[in-house]
């Protein structure tokens, strides 16, 4: 990745800014620059990826991996090729260190402008408008010239050349990590900086959630030399978020943990070449994760698209891992963008206006989505199925709907913060997105006939041998793993019932709406 070229106009032999006066921010003087492209061509020029082992009927193999266009890619090697592989990929991540204390040291920020930061909003390689950011506060001041408005993010109007500045802020502001994220006050302070929205210019916004970055005035990055799909990243703010101390080595802030969302702790981590999300559960059980594993299970018992997630444990603590499923060709788009693209009229549903909203959009197959997701979410009493943790993809370039996405984020379920009698009294379950109660949410489904409850046989002791892992004894005690899969197969019985009653017939209303429609705040309890 090259965070330089911006620069090359406007450094002096002196090294600083503005006459080079002292105590001016220090920019790289043009050795330095040198140095970064210098680097930056050679790191170009070697391997990606990794060497891996396979052991077969005794015999070893060796393959080397890396990742292409978002695609995995794996070539056999022959014993005299490992050596020479090896060592250029050790050479790659040598280079690649010393480029990111470089960067980290010498380009820690892009250059402002009389307290503004001008910069284009880029849609993968799309120019889509000019913006002014305050230096401060990170906020969206000016709107420019408006290039490409059919590539403004989702629900972001535009009328008559002017773009709506309050949406557009609104939607820069959801790209940055939560003030109430779980750990994020501390990081902060670790971080020196007083708004997380400074950490998105600090990594030019880029996600690996969807394809929109911002390239500042008279640079010339573009999308494949920065995107984080297929260039690799820095672990410097995941490990801040995750509570590490701050390294006496400039912080490289080069890293898609700065643009996620949501109120747990979580991280991105390249693991065997994939771009796979790490996250944590919160006090007292630490259930989220295992029951990600529970809900991924019931999932594909039932057909129904999802992200695959399984489980690995930290420090005695339990840590989520699923695989982006987003690619370098598509994007997600939250529920929340997609019903901000019209009013919601007084006495309509959200869930009619959420439909409405998708079909205008021409987004394929959304009833039979909601169908699955609602039943899905009943079974397990999920209670943060929030506009944030659902979606719809489309391609970034051509602006294709291809559908819903697979169901992702269920962690916060299974009575994953309440004791055992909170959890058999149930009154306090909370149910989210359309409905206050999971009963009421289940009148909104249109059919259940796609249902195979044979498939469901013997969910209670899946669930039992999954919370009954041997690392999970410090939070669930038996008791509570017994409670949990007795409440789930009850639930189970109760939705065959309801299908099998033949008097199901869908209603939508606006009784029982859900007010706030926000994500769970996981204080400790």
């Amino acid at each position: 990745m090259t965070f330089f070229n911006h620069y090359v106009d406007k450094a002096d032999k002196t090294g600083y800014n503005n006459g080079g006066k002292k105590g001016d921010k220090f920019m790289p003087d043009r050795i330095t620059i040198q140095k970064i492209a210098e680097l930056t061509e050679k790191i170009g020029k070697l391997p990606k990826g990794y060497i891996s082992k396979k052991t077969v009927n005794g015999n070893v193999y060796f393959y080397h991996q890396w990742s292409e266009g978002g695609v995995k890619k794996s070539k056999y090697l022959r014993d005299e090729e490992i050596a020479g592989l090896t060592e250029q990929i050790e050479l790659r991540k040598k280079l690649q260190k010393e480029l990111a204390e470089i960067k980290a040291g010498n380009v820690a920020a892009p250059e402002t402008q009389n307290g503004f930061l001008k910069c284009t909003l880029m849609h993968k390689r799309t120019s889509v408008a000019e913006l002014n950011l305050d230096n401060e506060t990170g906020f969206i001041q000016k709107i420019g010239d408006v290039f490409a408005p059919e590539h403004l993010p989702v629900g972001v109007s535009i009328k008559k050349g002017v773009v709506d500045r309050a949406a557009l802020n609104a939607w820069w502001t959801e790209r940055s990590i939560p003030a109430s994220r779980s750990g994020v006050r501390e990081a902060m302070e670790t971080l020196q900086i007083t708004d997380t929205k400074m950490l998105l210019i600090r990594c030019f916004g880029l996600s690996l959630s969807d394809q929109y970055w911002i390239r500042p005035e008279s640079s010339e990055l573009t999308w494949e030399k920065i995107n984080f799909f297929e260039n690799e990243f820095s672990d410097d703010i995941g490990d801040v978020l995750f509570g590490a101390d701050k390294k006496p080595d400039p912080l490289d802030f080069s890293s898609p943990d700065n643009t996620s969302d949501g109120n747990l702790k979580k991280r991105w981590k390249i693991m065997d070449g994939k771009r796979c999300l790490v996250k944590g559960g919160s006090n007292p059980y630490r259930q989220q994760p295992l029951n990600e594993v529970i809900a991924s299970e019931i999932m594909r018992r039932l057909n129904i698209p999802h992200v695959p997630y399984t489980v690995t444990w930290n420090k005695g603590a339990p840590y989520s891992v699923c695989e982006d499923f987003v690619i370098e060709d598509t994007e997600l788009v939250p529920a929340w963008r997609i019903i901000q693209t019209k009013k919601q009229p007084n006495g309509k549903s959200l869930y009619q206006h959420f439909v409405d909203c998708a079909d205008a959009l021409g987004i394929p197959n959304v009833k039979e989505f909601l169908d699955r997701m609602i039943v899905l979410d009943y079974i397990i009493a999920n209670e943060d199925r929030h506009l944030n943790n659902f979606g719809a993809i489309r391609n970034a370039e051509t602006l294709e709907w291809l559908g819903m996405a697979p169901i992702y984020d269920s962690g916060s379920s299974l009575g994953y913060d309440k004791s055992v009698p909170m959890m058999r009294d149930g009154s306090e379950v909370v149910c989210k997105p359309f409905k206050k109660h999971h009963e009421e949410q289940l009148k909104l489904v249109s059919s259940f006939d796609w249902i195979d409850f044979s498939a469901l046989s013997g969910v209670g002791e899946m669930i039992t041998e999954i919370l009954s892992d041997e690392n999970a004894k410090d939070y669930m005690e038996e008791n509570r793993v017994r409670v949990i899969a007795e409440l789930t197969e009850r639930r189970i019985k109760n939705l065959e019932a309801l299908a099998n009653s033949k008097t199901h017939k869908q209603t939508i209303t606006t009784d029982d709406e859900v007010v706030k429609n926000i994500a769970a705040s996981y204080e400790d309890k």
